[in-house]
């Protein structure tokens, strides 16, 4: 589980449209833990609500934290309370740095980093840390209006503007992104791709790298939505078992529960996070069974060794699943 930290809210402004940035200092101003591009923190919000959110600012030694939270028209509270309630001076708890969505270690000779709208968070804070190491990269920014592109004044900047690129959908004076073109000059020499964005954006990106003939490992990206979520309760689900190991308890999981929430029922809590399969708080291991895999963040090899899942949003295809709990 990682480490809880109180912090206070030093400043909050609006970037952009329907974008909040707010940074984050520890109390007393002491340091906080430092943290790789691409990492998030899971704040902790009314009610037992907790959203992730990228750090979107490299700093080696940082003091304030930065993040930028979209406040979306279909919130769950998280964002909607963040915009109206959170204020300067306020403390809240967030986690220690985590990172999803690191630079790999054989990153070299030159790096693809694509932003979709909110998605520029994490890319950003890429970009400095790679500019700050005179590394070689290129940023291509993508937003359907300029109103709601945040950080765009940091974009500009005279160590980061040359290796930066902005494409507005609905502005004439900006050209639509062009990823076929984009892509297909970068086919020789394959540099590393780094993508966070919308569902739909970060799809295209890696197919059609895929489809050019990026290998899998230097693809790497990072999702906001399980779109899988929602498609699988349309659908319909079954109720099936689960069964801790170490006590022998069966507990059974209705149609419109999840795993988690059935355990919690009996008092097995598992830790949690962003409840979407996407961080994996809840990584749990599997001693027999097959499960039903909903999440983003196992590789498709690690799903088909079927000895781990999520149980925040997983199903089963075996009546029973034992867990290594």
């Amino acid at each position: 589980m990682n480490e809880s930290l109180t912090v206070q809210v030093a400043d909050k402004w609006l970037e952009a449209e329907s974008v909040s940035v707010l940074e984050l200092q520890g109390l007393d101003n002491e340091p906080l833990p430092a943290y790789q591009p691409g990492a998030h923190v899971d704040v902790f919000l009314r009610d037992g609500l907790c959203r992730q959110y990228s750090l979107s600012r490299y700093r080696p030694a940082p003091q304030k934290y930065q993040i930028a939270v979209l406040k979306e028209s279909s919130s769950r509270g998280g964002s909607e309370w963040v915009h109206e309630n959170l204020k300067i001076g306020d403390k809240i708890q967030i986690s220690t740095p985590r990172n999803l969505f690191s630079l790999s270690a054989q990153n070299s000779g030159s790096s693809l980093l694509f932003a979709g709208g909110i998605g520029v968070t994490p890319i950003l804070c890429m970009a400095e840390y790679l500019a700050h190491r005179k590394e070689n990269f290129h940023l291509h920014y993508s937003g359907r209006t300029l109103s709601r592109m945040a950080y765009l004044e940091r974009l500009s900047r005279a160590d980061l503007a040359s290796n930066v690129s902005i494409y507005v959908d609905s502005d004439p004076d900006y050209k639509k992104i062009d990823l076929e073109s984009i892509l297909t000059h970068q086919v020789e020499l394959q540099p590393y791709i780094y993508v966070c964005g919308p569902e739909g954006y970060i799809n295209a990106v890696i197919s059609l790298a895929q489809k050019l003939g990026w290998p899998e490992e230097k693809i790497h990206f990072e999702r906001f939505t399980n779109n899988a979520l929602s498609e699988s309760a349309e659908a319909g689900d079954s109720s099936f078992e689960v069964q801790i190991a170490s006590t022998g308890l069966v507990v059974q999981v209705a149609a419109d529960e999840s795993i988690i929430e059935a355990l919690a029922r009996h008092d097995v809590f598992i830790e949690t996070s962003c409840e979407q399969g996407i961080c994996g708080s809840c990584l749990t291991s599997i001693l027999e069974g097959v499960p039903e895999h909903r999440d983003l963040y196992l590789s498709e090899q690690e799903k088909k060794a079927n000895n781990q899942f999520l149980p925040c949003c997983a199903r089963a295809k075996t009546k029973r699943l034992i867990l290594d709990l």
